[in-house]
């Protein structure tokens, strides 16, 4: 369980650090309430960490007879994740972190909130669903998948949920002071490692 919730943790911390929903949460908590910013933003996350948490379970479970398999899966999905992270930070400008800014704009400002609509609910229901939907699909939700499939279930929720929140709390209170220092691409390149790094070490462990 400790494992599941280290890997989750680190994992998650490193690979969401100037990702789409991180600059999200940076422009909403510019404009809105910090405080309800990280809530709406930290409970989708968690929402979209069990969501995957669970079918990557169902995925253990509908392959028990195969749990071999699954496991070799895992390894080769995070190698696979690994290398092309390596290969697209290799491809990316210096400045790719600005065209991930832009489109977290674009989606902050395709999502209208009249003025006199700021309510607090309102507020909570933006940040949810333009995070959900920026997160869905992205690599931290297959990442949490790989590693509930074959991982203690609960270890890896615990872990990347944890992990979700300190990026969410680095966002809403120091996200304008760093956004403009985060290397897009040196993160992508940490996170390729990181992949990889996993992918050995769970060989190594079903070895």
């Amino acid at each position: 369980m400790l494992t599941a919730f280290t890997a989750g943790l680190v994992l998650i911390t490193i690979s969401e650090l100037g990702d789409k929903t991180f600059f999200i949460a940076v422009i909403l908590s510019m404009q809105h309430s910090r405080r309800l910013v990280f809530v709406g933003v930290t409970a989708a996350l968690a929402a979209m960490t069990v969501l995957s948490v669970i079918f990557g379970q169902l995925l253990s479970a509908l392959t028990q007879g195969s749990k071999i398999y699954v496991h070799y899966a895992g390894i080769v999905l995070f190698i696979a994740f690994g290398l092309k992270l390596l290969y697209d930070a290799w491809k990316m400008p210096a400045k790719a972190e600005e065209e991930v800014i832009e489109e977290a704009k674009e989606a902050v400002e395709n999502a209208h909130l009249d003025v006199q609509q700021k309510s607090i609910w309102t507020i909570l229901l933006k940040s949810f669903v333009l995070t959900f939907i920026a997160e869905w699909g992205d690599r931290t939700q297959f990442a949490t998948i790989a590693l509930a499939a074959s991982n203690n279930a609960i270890g890896v929720t615990a872990g990347a949920i944890l992990g979700h929140a300190i990026c969410a709390v680095i966002a809403v209170i120091g996200g304008k002071l760093i956004a403009g220092k985060i290397s897009e691409r040196q993160i992508t390149f940490i996170g390729g490692f990181l992949f990889i790094i996993f992918g050995i070490v769970a060989a190594i462990e079903g070895s």
